[in-house]
This record gives C-alpha cells, structure tokens and sequence, in this order.
C-alpha cells in the first residue's frame, strides 16, 4: 500500500512543479525521501508534484489504511462506486523529472538578506520635489543574499547593543551537526520577509535603543507598548500647483500634525513612497493600505474630495499605531520641512538596514516564553475570524453601494414622480377657479414641491452616512488583505520548531539549536500578538464611532424629511 500523509497547513502552489494542498487533507507520497525539504506526492484531486515536508505528517501503516479506507473528503478526485481509494497514483515519468528539476533549480536560488517588497524608484533624489508622478513605479530587484558580518562590534557607543551571539553560534553548529532544512520555496512570505532567516538564527545586526520595537504584557495578552507622546494630524487644503512653468501639475496636501503644530506640504506621490517603506520594514505589521492610484481624472473636485478622505483615514490609523507612529521614516515625512534635511531622511530610509530578517532583531519581548500550542490555536482563531470578517465586509459594502445607488437615482425619481403628481392634480384644481378652493390647490402644489425636495434629499444622503462606512469598510478590506502573508510567516516559524523537535528526536539536531529556534519564534509570535491585540482595539474604536455616526445621521435625515412633511401638512390648515 503507498504511503499517505496528512496535510498539517494549507499549501498554495506558486511554481511549476508544486501542487496545493488542503489542511487535514489525506495526500499519498511517492517517496517517504524528501527532496531539499520538500517531499512528492498526488493530493486529492489525482494532482502530483511537490509540497513542504514540514507541512505534512506522515502517517502510520495502520493509520494509513485507515485513511484510504474512509470516504473521500470534499477534496478528492471522486471515488469507486464500491468505495475504496479515491485514486490510484499516476506513474508519469516526464512529472517525475519535472517535479526533481524544479526542486533543485528552487535551493539554487539566491537567499534575499534585505527583501524589498515595494521598492521604488522615484526619479532623482537631486531635486526637492522630482519627477515622481502617480504612476505605478518599477520594482527594484531584490538585494543578493550575502553572509552576516559587519564593522568591528566595540566600536560603538553605549546607546548600541549587539544581540546575543548564541544565533550565530546556532548557526555554526547547525553546519557541523544536523540542521533544520530551509524552504525551497524562495518565492514564500515566510522567506522574503526574513522570518526564515531570523528564526534559523542567521539574522545578525547593531540595534540602536531608538530602533527598539517593545512587546509587553497586557491584560488580553502581548500588546505593543504605547505611544508615550500620542499625536493626530489634519490633513486639508487640497491645492493644485504646477512646475516645469506649467508643464507638470499635481495636487497638495497640507499637513498639520498636532505634536508639532507645524504644517508641511505633501503629494500623492510622497504618500505612495511612505508606504513602499514602511511595508518594507514590519513585515508582521498590517500598514494601512493608501487609497488607489488614477490615471485620470486626478484633479476632479469629486476625486480630490474623495482622496482626501481616504488619506485622512490612513493617516488616523498611522498616528494611532505604537509602532508605526514612531518610527523614524513616518515622524521624517511629517516634520521634514528643509530640502536637504528631506534628501538627507530619503537617503536613509532607503538604505535601512534593520529590514528583513535584521528587523525582527528589533523586537524586544516579555521574558517569560510563549505556550506555543496557544499561540498557534489563537492564530488560527484569528484566521478564521478575518476570513469572516472580509466576507461580511464585501457584502456590506455591496449592499450599501446598492442602497446608495437606488437612494441616488431611484428613490429620487420616485419621490419626484410622486411631487409631479401632486403638482398636476393642483394645476387639474385651478381650472375651477374657486375662491374657496385657492388655499387647497396651493397647499397640493406645495407638497408636491416637498416632495421633489425630499427626492434631492435621498439623492444626497449617501455623501453623509453611507459613503463613510464603505470608506472604513475598503479600508479595512486592505488591512484583512495584508493578514493571510503576516500569519504564514509566524506559521513558518511554528513549523520550524516542529521541524526542530522532530530532529532532536531523531538526534539530528542538538537541544541548543532547536531551544534559539523556539526562543526566536517566540519572538515573532509575541510580535504577531501584538498586531492582533492592536487590530481588535482600532476595530472596535473605529466600528463603534462610523455605526454611530451613521445612526445619528440617518435620524436627523429622517427628522429634516418628517420637518418637510409636517410644514405641508400645516398649509392645509382651514383658514
């Protein structure tokens, strides 16, 4: 009988030669051998190639047949009518060699030490205010991996602290003993995000006390330690200016935020540079999505109105962030008000070297670890929790843009249909002539003015309480968007742990490795906490804030179309 195994994470292929795979889904292996990692096998839907060693558990004999021997899942290829296995593995030799060359042209790859998720070129630095536009900018290449090392440690002040040299004693014994295998996958978020790298102990850097991230206990679990100097920033006075003598024009922004009180001015295009970087940094970090780029129609009233409220949204989310409210490139975009100071801060955001795997470096957390088998059952609450969350999200936010729709020409046209109707009733009144009926044929005619009042009213509504809810919705929809790539890599990390007991076992590993594996997952795991714990407090605020504002706007609609209705109830008043 081959031999099965039970998928532990979900899987989605992204290269030729893998295929995806479900969890709890049952697969068969072609090799209990793995190759660099990964092992070869058919899932359930009769597909083979390559999936993560470390994302499935090998199943015992008894066990095995026990499998085969229940129903197929949801997942399967479909079964024979009698009952039995669902499949039968295909023998494909053209697959085989497929499968064994893209598995060795995978752990060729380059291991990126400083991934760059958004890099971007941005024209000249030599000019104050350069030829960015709000096109989409190239990506740069990922930097080349390259070995730790770095300046002589005892030549830095006491302000710097170098980091326990147990990951780099990891390191070395892992190349002379067993090792915890890589993923061969170099595409994964777990791997260009340098979770990979940190949690097999191959992060190495100088961490500056102001670059120190701090993760504390709180009542509900780690948390972000708070912003002792909390700050908001307005952003208005949308203008138009030109440059190039009228040649290039672009919208600013004046910012004014309220730790300084001193405004500085920003396009689009500064904003779209903030966020590449700051993406770049906190890989475990949901940075709030900027709202889209267009091509045209940049510098319609409508457009520019609309833009600014979505930036004001980012930018409340950014202030009220712990970390990222901090953070040197944010506080540089917000104060910066000289030429030279600006390239200066440019320069260096864009050659921080604490990203990658040297940011989790930054990390400080509780002494006291993590139950990991908490933490993972936490994640995978919060999982199914987004997942939920975005689903309702798209269809609240399609059935207000129908509602709205409907209010802004439907219920327009039908309240106006019904004031045309009175008004051709009064007008049938008038040809009597009647001394006594002149007061009722203009009240008749003034409800139908109400009530082409009240269709203009319901026309202009949604500006006031739908349109907000829908722009926290889609703003929210980014942020459930970023989760699924930060959860894989504290996934990853769990996994390598996993992976590392499984090694002590088998006495491949030594206990010193696997324990700075544990201790460095522990780190990213308090990390991901945090976030949770942040996400769930701004939620909360900003849900509970836009359901009241768009109750208090619906009542004082609906009282100014019940004042409408009672003023024409008065002109039929008896004289």
């Amino acid at each position: 009988m081959a031999l099965r195994a039970r998928v532990l994470y979900e899987f989605s292929s992204e290269n030729p030669g893998e295929i995806s795979v479900k969890e709890n889904e049952v697969v068969t292996l072609h090799s209990e051998q793995d190759i660099e990692g990964w092992l070869e096998g058919t899932n359930g839907r009769g597909e083979r190639g390559l999936f993560p060693a470390s994302y499935v558990e090998v199943l015992q004999r008894d066990a095995a047949a026990a499998a085969a021997a229940a129903p197929p899942s949801r997942y399967s290829g479909g079964g024979l009518a009698g009952g039995g296995s669902s499949f039968s593995p295909r023998t494909d030799p053209q697959a085989d060699s497929l499968a064994k060359v893209t598995a060795m042209s995978f752990a060729t790859l380059p291991v990126p030490q400083q991934p760059h998720k958004h890099q971007v070129s941005h024209g000249s630095e030599d000019d104050w205010d350069d030829d960015w536009d709000d096109g989409v900018a190239a990506a740069d290449e990922p930097a080349g991996y390259a070995p730790a090392g770095g300046p002589d440690f005892e030549s830095y002040g006491p302000s710097t602290y170098r980091l326990s040299t147990s990951m780099a004693r990891g390191s070395q014994q892992a190349k002379s003993s067993g090792t915890v295998g890589r993923n061969l996958n170099r595409f994964s978020t777990f791997v260009k995000s340098g979770g990979e790298a940190f949690v097999l102990g191959e992060a190495s850097g100088f961490v500056k006390d102001g670059d120190k991230i701090c993760v504390v206990m709180g009542k509900h679990g780690p948390e972000w330690q708070e912003n002792p100097y909390p700050f908001t920033c307005c952003i208005d006075d949308p203008t138009k200016q030109t440059k190039f003598k009228g040649m290039k024009s672009y919208i600013s922004y004046k910012l004014t935020p309220t730790h300084t009180q001193s405004p500085v001015h920003r396009r689009y295009k500064h904003f779209d540079w903030l966020y590449a970087r700051l993406v770049e940094k906190f890989p475990v970090i949901s940075v709030p999505h900027i709202p889209e780029k267009q091509a045209t129609g940049r510098f319609e009233e409508d457009f520019i109105a609309k833009r600014r409220k979505g930036l004001i949204w980012w930018m409340n989310h950014m202030s009220s962030h712990p970390v990222l409210a901090r953070c040197d490139v944010f506080q540089h975009f917000l104060t910066c008000t000289d030429e030279k100071a600006w390239k200066q801060g440019k320069r260096k955001a864009e050659k921080d070297e604490m990203v990658g795997a040297s940011f989790f470096l930054t990390i400080s957390t509780p002494t006291a670890p993590l139950d990991l088998q908490d933490v993972e059952s936490r994640i995978d609450g919060f999982k199914v929790f987004t997942k939920k969350m975005d689903d309702s999200s798209l269809y609240v936010s399609a059935t207000l843009s129908e509602f709205a729709r409907k209010q802004m020409t439907g219920f327009k046209k039908e309240y106006q249909k019904v004031g045309q109707s009175f008004k051709v009733l009064s007008q049938a009144f008038e040809l009597d002539q009647q001394p006594f009926s002149e007061s009722l044929n203009q009240a008749i005619s003034f409800t139908g003015e109400v009530y082409d009042a009240i269709g203009e009213h319901f026309a202009e509504q949604p500006k006031q309480d739908l349109d907000p809810v829908m722009d926290l919705l889609t703003l929210y929809q980014g942020h459930l968007a970023n989760y699924p790539d930060i959860i894989h890599v504290q996934k990853g990390a769990l996994t390598k742990v996993k992976e590392s007991q499984k090694h002590i076992e088998e006495g491949k590993v030594e206990h010193p490795q696997a324990e700075g594996i544990q201790e460095r997952c522990n780190i990213i795991s308090f990390a991901t906490l945090a976030e949770i714990h942040h996400f769930h407090q701004i939620r909360v605020r900003d849900f509970r804030a836009q359901m009241q504002h768009f109750l208090q706007e619906q009542i004082g609609f609906f009282q100014k179309i019940t004042s409408k209705l009672e003023e024409a109830l008065k002109k039929y008043d008896d004289p």
